[in-house]
């Protein structure tokens, strides 16, 4: 098995692609704190020290470090992986729900917003992807769009940027309801 390491925008993540489907339902996105319970290969990943947050995509796994040195810790991850993908183990126990995602807007709004989540979707979601992460809708109200960044996107230095001056301007060109785009 050969898996191909990407470097991503954000500098504490890597981008590891096994050559093999990862995850075949939405994407999911683990942290530290959190209850990765539900997946051997998040608990194979966070056994390492110095791993912050995983985040599995249709064909990929995105590792974030905390401050530790890739250096030392990718050598490490991509043994996880292999190992995990040797095993024959599945990647999610069950069924790969993610979070329960909540929507707050008003129904008056629900042409807006599939639009939005369309354009999100087509446009924007592949290019996040690429990057090593995901983009999620939370919400429309009086003209500003909620979206929450995950995997790589997350915490990345240039996230702030791609919502407000690529995703801001990208959604106010098709929609002119909107004034704003906010992260969650």
């Amino acid at each position: 098995m050969f898996i191909q390491t990407e470097a991503t925008p954000n500098p504490t993540t890597l981008k590891f692609l096994p050559g093999e489907t990862v995850l075949s339902g939405n994407p999911v996105d683990f942290r530290k704190d959190s209850d990765f319970s539900s997946s051997p290969l998040a608990q194979r990943l966070f056994a390492i020290d110095g791993i912050d947050g995983v985040f599995l995509g249709a064909d990929f796994i995105t590792v974030t470090k905390d401050n530790d040195d890739w250096q030392h810790l990718k050598p490490a991850v991509l043994g996880a992986i292999m190992e995990h993908y040797m095993s024959g183990v599945p990647v999610m126990e069950g069924e790969a729900t993610g979070s329960a995602s909540t929507e707050e807007f008003d129904e008056a709004d629900s042409e807006i917003v599939s639009t939005i989540k369309e354009l999100l979707d087509t446009r924007v979601r592949p290019a996040v992807a690429q990057d090593g992460g995901d983009i999620t809708f939370h919400g429309f109200k009086e003209g500003v769009v909620l979206l929450q960044m995950k995997g790589a996107c997350a915490g990345c230095p240039s996230s702030t940027a791609t919502l407000k001056h690529g995703i801001e301007n990208l959604l106010k060109h098709f929609i002119p309801e909107i004034k704003e785009v906010r992260a969650v």
